[in-house]
């Protein structure tokens, strides 16, 4: 494949994309659905062969999780496109109309982005996601996934293409990278692509941003942690822990440390350790060495995404002190705090610095299909453009449309004509 012609058909294409109304586009997500239900049993046969060959060539059990699809996963799929279809149409909103003068006008409109890279781990039905949003937002979209999900990712690919294409999208508004040498052919390609979502390792992101003029919108490791306040409800906070920790041990947003303010740990931790049982392995700090099984943590432990049922423990002595380690050793990522105290739930959630602060509530809600946006091309830690679980809101920029008649700045310039700046 010649990643650069083929992307610069994508860019070609993107123009035709950008203008389709909303009905070809739900339209399109319609016949994705369809196809998909209809091709499952040849998903489902790829997807056993990259299994198998995840699990002969020993990969870890986070990623064979992630490889996973069946008929749970594919059911979900289907559900968030059904969800993206009944959401309101993210293009040609108006957000500001103002009379600059008598017959000059001004609005702000809502647009695609144009053309949108995606390079995403294992998950193939992240393919899924991120293409049916794509759609729905009238982008473009290059996918490249990861190699240990080949075969799944060319079937579900080559069926959500034909019906989407069939159903009116132009001919090149998607392309499947399947080797790793073209991730760097993509990166050249400034000229075609407007932005770049890599997911996956920090250090892969950091070189995908090292190594390309592309802007590039995303996050890189998961960091995510639990405090829970002198002021917490026990009966509330174990609940909240384990699923945090638990519910899905190989997602971004599952937490990886739990800090827990000295007033409440002889109590917590004990009760914390007994409701999970085995299932979850603990690495504490010294202060609560003494109180459950454990291993000892270190610092590089604070810094690791386990991915795994792994829990680093540390006693902080006050809520600052929590916050000052979140701030320092988390991701940005997702950050809950477990109190029956206002303010402290108020301070936290103020100081902490990350795309979602959390009260007494799992940090596995730091999804955009649970935040109702249908489903999610990925989570961004950073602070422009877009921030945490990235749907439709993030998949679209403006443009301004001035409309005169025959006016010229020199007329303002000398005082021949003032502005009004009426919004209308």
């Amino acid at each position: 494949m010649d990643i650069t012609d083929n992307v610069r058909k994508v860019k070609e294409d993107s123009f035709i994309m950008a203008s389709l109304p909303e009905e070809v586009r739900n339209g399109a997500l319609d016949a994705v659905n369809e196809a998909l239900e209809a091709g499952k049993a040849a998903i489902f046969e790829a997807n056993q062969l990259d299994m198998e060959a995840a699990k002969a060539d020993a990969l870890p059990a986070p990623i064979i999780n992630r490889l996973k699809f069946d008929q749970q996963k594919l059911n979900g799929c289907i559900s968030g496109i059904n969800d993206l279809i009944d959401l309101d149409d993210p293009l040609f909103k108006e957000l500001l109309k103002r009379e600059l003068d008598n017959d000059l006008i001004l609005t702000k409109t809502t647009c695609p982005i144009g053309v949108i890279g995606v390079i995403f781990e294992s998950r193939p039905d992240a393919l899924v996601q991120i293409t049916s949003l794509c759609i729905k937002s009238g982008n473009c979209i290059i996918l490249k996934g990861g190699s240990e999900a080949r075969n799944t990712n060319r079937v579900l690919f080559d069926i959500i293409y034909k019906a989407a294409v069939d159903a009116g999208l132009p001919e090149n508004f998607a392309v499947l990278i399947e080797d790793r040498a073209g991730i760097d052919e993509l990166l050249k390609c400034h000229d075609y692509v407007d932005l770049l979502i890599p997911r996956g390792s920090n250090q892969f992101v950091q070189y995908i941003m090292n190594n390309s003029k592309i802007p590039v919108m995303g996050h890189a490791d998961g960091i995510c942690h639990v405090y829970v306040d002198g002021a917490a409800s026990i009966e509330k906070a174990i609940p909240v822990i384990i699923d945090s920790k638990t519910q899905y041990v190989a997602a971004c947003n599952t937490a990886e440390t739990l800090l827990v303010h000295k007033d409440i740990a002889d109590v917590l931790i004990p009760a914390l350790a007994d409701a999970s049982g085995k299932k979850i392995t603990y690495r504490c700090d010294a202060r609560s060495m003494s109180l459950i099984p454990c291993e000892p943590a270190t610092d590089e432990d604070y810094r690791t995404e386990y991915l795994d049922y792994i829990l680093t423990v540390k006693v902080v002595d006050s809520i600052d002190e929590a916050i000052e380690h979140i701030n320092k050793y988390g991701s940005h990522h997702t950050d809950c705090i477990i109190t029956e105290d206002k303010d402290s739930a108020e301070k936290f959630m103020s100081l902490v610095d990350s795309a979602g602060v959390y009260l007494n509530c799992s940090t596995r809600f730091a999804d955009g299909f649970r935040y109702g946006f249908g489903a999610e091309v990925g989570i961004s830690t950073g602070k422009l453009h877009a921030r945490g679980p990235v749907g439709l809101d993030g998949l679209v920029t403006y443009k301004y449309k001035l409309i005169g008649n025959g006016q010229i700045v020199a007329d303002y310039a000398n005082g021949t004509s003032t502005f009004k700046f009426r919004d209308i």
